[in-house]
């Protein structure tokens, strides 16, 4: 019995063999699995929200656009953060330029 708890005991000085090693084996998944949600979510997100910003950047008077909320209509004066928007004759909308969702079509 006594032969069986020193062959158990490990290595005399109480350090386990290969620390550092073990340690960095634990992190590499960890940083694989932010390699695939970077390259899966953060950057298309992050490319999605740089060509809204160009798109807003971009609207001009007489722009053909849709909504968030899915109203189509005619940009008819930009004022800051607010576009008013023609939705039938006559009939005027204010909306926040940044609920601007796509442009449907350009003045010609």
């Amino acid at each position: 019995m006594l032969g069986l708890a020193f062959a158990m005991a490990g290595q005399p000085g109480g350090a386990p063999q290969g620390g550092a090693q073990a340690a960095f084996m634990n992190i590499v998944p960890l940083i694989f699995m932010f390699a695939i949600f970077y390259f899966l979510l953060i950057r298309p997100q992050q490319k999605k929200a740089k060509e809204h910003r160009a798109l807003l950047d971009a609207l001009k008077k007489g722009d053909q656009v849709m909504t968030a909320a899915g109203i189509h209509g005619k940009v008819i004066a930009i004022d800051g953060d607010v576009v008013t928007l023609e939705i039938a004759p006559g009939v005027n909308i204010k909306v926040g330029k940044g609920y601007i969702a796509s442009l449907t079509k350009a003045d010609k």
